[in-house]
């Protein structure tokens, strides 16, 4: 096992792509309309960072020391998973639930809370699918004396309700979503339950609250930066190791744990002239933006008010099946991971719940670390690259959460319940009918994309 030091800054990527994101359009202009711009609640250090070709962003003092308690988190060959799958190559891991949250969404969650609070917020509310999301912002802003709301997806609760119970003591408010305080709730209707519902309703109900601030985690520009600790950590742990890969996998619900471990690894290639690894998103079946989407604008919430996004997408208006890998079910990516996609720069792969999940089970076997489901499909896909020859040198994969948590979708694999459906190509296409794609391309994630 490899420990290194905490980077002091984020690295972002936006420096080395070859042309800028598309511009964000406004919800009531036609496709082709102006900028729409950047969140006028979000403070001006984020809008910065998500804008600004800048390279390095010093990471701020309070929320340095606050990382210290969880960071770095262990590298380490997986040599008894290697071996009870029968990998031909190694396999390391990059383990990201050693914190109260269980997962990586603790990085941007402190960052924000820091620029939120210096900001004069006072409360932040946020929808949250698994729940990882939601622990995180719970206690950053414990950490930085905010008020914590979060909209958690109603099934996802169910499932998972001590998820809820940790949320609620670490002193935020917790709503099933959908629930009855919102008018985008009502509109929708009691039998929908999908994490852009659940961010719809914070944004509703952060927009008329005074001194609330909505404040998400995964697809922003800003979050994957703040990320970027993950993927500055591992290849600087690599390195100790005299370890040499050629893959780096994360799974993708938005996008900032894939973002995290393998935009770092981009532009270090781009820096040193290097060959970069094939950078590879292992998403849900379910949720199959990256390998079935187009890139298109679409909504990033049910509420329709909030700027619409280039982005790989299955359709905001596509009804989600149920899965228990909550923290993956988005119907887009974010604009900087669905930008380098569509220039052939990262590269997907769809994983069912059974085979993420049987994954996730030999891991725990072999390894005695217990991942999310979320993180089995990372798990997963290194498998098949480690041994079906994707991979020559090596492959490293985020673990980006434990399942503690998450028992009852093991229950169920255990027990034989569990099913692995891909959407219905027919309903994919009434979903993405409508969407204008970016520049006038409508790119199928089939084929040459993986």
């Amino acid at each position: 096992m490899s420990r290194t030091s905490l980077p002091t800054s984020w690295r972002s990527v936006l420096p080395h792509l070859d042309e800028p994101l598309p511009p964000d359009q406004s919800p009531e202009s036609p496709a082709g309309g102006s900028d729409a711009g950047v969140s006028v609640n979000l403070p001006f250090a984020l809008v910065r960072q998500s804008t600004q070709n800048r390279e390095f962003w010093d990471i701020p003092a309070e929320v340095l020391d606050a990382y210290r308690s969880f960071r770095p988190t262990p590298l380490w060959r997986a040599r008894r998973f290697e071996d009870a799958i029968g990998a031909r190559v190694p396999i390391y891991v990059k383990y990201e639930g050693g914190n109260i949250s269980g997962s990586h969404k603790l990085n941007t969650a402190l960052a924000q809370a820091h620029y939120y609070a210096k900001a004069g917020v006072k409360e932040l509310v946020t929808g949250t699918g698994a729940g990882q999301w939601g622990t995180a912002l719970a206690a950053a802003c414990t950490m930085f004396g905010l008020r914590c709301r979060v909209f958690m997806v109603g099934t996802s609760l169910q499932k998972k309700p001590y998820r809820g119970t940790l949320m609620r003591a670490l002193g935020a408010t917790v709503h099933a979503s959908p629930s009855d305080l919102t008018d985008v709730a009502a509109r929708v209707g009691g039998g929908v339950n999908s994490l852009a519902l659940a961010i719809g309703e914070a944004v509703e109900y952060a927009g008329r609250t005074e001194g609330a601030a909505f404040c998400i985690g995964s697809g922003e520009t800003y979050s994957i930066l703040h990320q970027s600790v993950i993927g500055l950590e591992t290849i600087e742990q690599l390195a100790e190791l005299e370890a040499t890969v050629d893959s780096v996998v994360g799974c993708v619900g938005a996008g900032s744990n894939f973002g995290g471990i393998a935009l770092p690894f981009f532009a270090d290639a781009a820096t040193t002239g290097a060959e970069c690894p094939q950078l590879v998103a292992a998403e849900s079946s379910t949720t199959p933006k990256l390998t079935r989407g187009v890139y298109a604008y679409d909504k990033t919430d049910a509420t329709g008010v909030s700027p619409m996004e280039a982005m790989y997408t299955i359709g905001s208006s596509y009804p989600i099946p149920d899965s228990h890998s909550a923290g993956l079910r988005f119907h887009g990516a974010a604009k900087v991971i669905s930008a380098m996609r569509h220039r052939d720069q990262v590269t997907a792969q769809a994983v069912g719940q059974v085979e993420a999940l049987e994954a996730g089970r030999a891991f725990t076997r072999s390894e005695m670390v217990l991942p999310a489901p979320e993180s089995g499909h990372a798990l997963a896909v290194a498998a098949r690259l480690a041994t079906d020859g994707g991979s020559d040198r090596g492959v490293v994969a985020c673990v980006s959460g434990h399942g503690y948590l998450d028992l009852s979708a093991y229950q169920q694999l255990l027990d034989g319940e569990l099913t692995a459906e891909p959407p219905a190509e027919q309903a994919l296409v009434s979903a993405m009918d409508r969407l204008k794609p970016v520049q006038g391309l409508a790119v199928a994630g089939s084929g040459h994309h993986g």
